[in-house]
């Protein structure tokens, strides 16, 4: 089961897709987020998700007070359970969180949406598959460095046995790193 482990939509179940996705365990999630609130990285932020899976990173932000989330999503059938779960997560903010812009939900590949986004982010989310080459992952980085407010959090999730992502050649500099189990974690801002 996941769920939304804190913020406003505080326990909301959220759904996920059955096959093509690996869902961020409520652990990783929990140690993650807990990093990104001692560094302010949540409040007000204007948060993007890539490879969305069920929603699950972008709208724990958004409970916890982000204040818009993109989520992007190639795969259909993900689409329509990430727009599911925003919906659930919008209704459990309804009265805790006026004025508040709701999620919105793109279905594209993620270069494919980097390449008409507009900017800036203020935290962003990549959880790509585990079989993305690194190619693919600092081309990924690459896009989405111009996309960054100046003081911009991106959190990149892989497999432990995948490679570090080339973040100096996508222009950003790495913050820290951890491993949880079989997942590795980077965190990174936009080179000085």
């Amino acid at each position: 089961m996941t769920r939304i482990i804190a913020g406003a939509a505080r326990g909301a179940r959220l759904d996920v897709p059955g096959s093509g996705t690996r869902p961020t365990s409520d652990r990783v999630r929990e140690s993650l987020f807990g990093a990104l609130e001692s560094m302010d990285a949540i409040d007000g932020a204007r948060v993007l998700d890539l490879y969305a899976g069920s929603g699950a990173l972008g709208l724990e932000a958004w409970s916890r007070g982000a204040a818009a989330v993109d989520l992007v999503e190639r795969a259909r059938p993900a689409v329509q359970i990430v727009e599911r779960n925003a919906a659930l997560v919008a209704k459990a903010l309804g009265g805790a969180q006026p004025g508040r812009s709701p999620a919105k939900v793109h279905q594209s590949t993620v270069q494919a949406f980097l390449a008409r986004a507009a900017g800036p982010y203020d935290l962003v989310f990549t959880d790509p598959p585990y079989d993305l080459t690194d190619a693919a992952m600092t081309a990924d980085l690459t896009a989405l460095a111009p996309l960054l407010s100046p003081d911009a959090v991106v959190v990149v999730e892989r497999a432990r046995r995948s490679t570090a992502p080339d973040l100096t050649a996508a222009g950003l500099e790495l913050l820290r790193e951890k491993v949880y189990g079989d997942t590795a974690v980077w965190w990174a801002e936009p080179a000085r």
